[in-house]
């Protein structure tokens, strides 16, 4: 699945199902608590926390969510993921294609 498909995926599913976008505040509030969500779930697999009784590692749904939230935003404000991503990657190319190379940090 693409980018783009995905985005019209979620939206034709907000149509159907979620009778229409909850209000961008609204959705960004929502992706603080998804991105919380994921936090949890990292710091318990990989942090110095255990998991507690009735949770599990459930890191590609909490991913998935976080996700599903971003494309509504981006739906709900005009934005094109795929576009935007790819330009995103192109700066980042251009302001970093040397820098994490001369980085001693990361050898």
């Amino acid at each position: 699945m693409t980018l783009e498909q995905a985005q019209q995926i979620v939206d034709q599913w907000i149509k159907k199902y979620g009778v229409r976008y909850f209000s961008e505040l609204t959705n960004m509030a929502v992706l603080t608590e998804e991105v919380g969500e994921l936090a949890r779930v990292i710091a318990r697999k990989y942090g110095d926390q255990s998991f507690k009784a009735g949770e599990k590692d459930n890191l590609g749904e909490e991913m998935a969510d976080v996700l599903w939230v971003l494309i509504c935003l981006a739906n709900q404000t005009g934005v094109d993921l795929t576009e935007e991503l790819r330009k995103s990657i192109e700066k980042k190319t251009q302001r970093d294609k040397e820098r994490h190379l001369n980085n001693d940090k990361l050898k």
